[in-house]
């Protein structure tokens, strides 16, 4: 309908237009509801799957109540529910569950366990410290070994996934049959494009004399190996960076015992060691 000069026609050309816009937009829904479906019935399918022979995955993480909580949450579980048999344990530093974690996990459909374990405040971060200046999530660490030790049953495998980070499904597959303990470059992390095992010693910045120069997510542990060293815990007195290596020396493990995974270690802002001429592989992808 044109109607020059009408106002009264001007506005119901606008509805129209609006009209063909909201048309346009259920559709966009009704596909993307579709697409939704196919998803959870693939989901359904991965875990209603006998896993029954497949080593479980025991993920431990710890975490604090932040603005970013609930957002690093809840990426890291859509994450996770693309992985086949998992146990995923978080650990809140707090004096109590929150009814944020528990509403996550409600919401994760993994098979999970919601702990607490909360840090005295003289060794608790203050919020105007930097985060390297005292080791953290210690305690909720052990409190997630201690379940472990004390619940999981079956053959397996722990990692310690933290919740600020991202994972490529296909690490989990990796790491599933450690027989001891398995390693992985692990990207964006201490100065560096990567830091990663090498033929001899580490690729890393800091701190590279220590026995296992390497960051938290960049190994994972037979469960046996846990169980058979019931004292092996995170501790204060490690100090910083050398929570990992710590960890790994008490379980009685020795550089011949790694397992290098991600194609022998080859798939993974290098700013301190320009200043000394060096530089990682550029081959090796971030």
């Amino acid at each position: 309908m044109y109607c020059k000069g009408s106002k009264r026609c001007v506005e119901f050309t606008k509805t129209e237009s609006q009209k063909s816009q909201i048309e346009v937009l259920k559709r966009h829904k009704d596909e993307l509801s579709a697409e939704l479906k196919k998803l959870e019935r693939r989901l359904d399918t991965l875990q209603g799957e006998d896993n029954s022979g497949v080593p479980r995955i025991y993920i431990i993480t710890p975490t604090h109540n932040r603005l970013e909580q609930k957002a690093d949450l809840t990426r890291l579980s859509y994450t996770l529910r693309l992985v086949p048999n998992i146990h995923w344990i978080v650990v809140e530093d707090a004096d109590h569950k929150s009814d944020l974690v528990k509403n996550v996990l409600a919401n994760s459909k993994l098979s999970c366990s919601h702990l607490f374990a909360s840090t005295p405040p003289n060794v608790k971060l203050k919020e105007t410290d930097p985060n390297w200046l005292k080791p953290r999530g210690v305690l909720q660490r052990n409190e997630a070994l201690r379940w472990i030790r004390l619940n999981a049953k079956n053959s397996g495998v722990v990692y310690l996934a933290d919740d600020d980070n991202t994972y490529d499904i296909r690490l989990f597959e990796e790491m599933r049959y450690t027989q001891k303990v398995s390693v992985w470059p692990v990207g964006l992390v201490g100065y560096l494009r990567y830091e990663s095992p090498k033929v001899v010693g580490w690729h890393t910045y800091w701190k590279p004399q220590r026995k296992f120069a390497m960051d938290m997510a960049g190994f994972a542990v037979n469960l046996e190996l846990i169980r058979s060293h019931p004292k092996a815990a995170f501790r204060m007195s490690a100090g910083r960076g050398n929570q990992e290596s710590d960890l790994l020396t008490q379980l009685g493990l020795e550089m011949s015992d790694l397992e290098p995974r991600a194609d022998d270690c080859t798939k993974n802002e290098e700013k301190m060691l320009k200043l000394y001429n060096y530089n990682s592989d550029p081959n090796i992808e971030v």
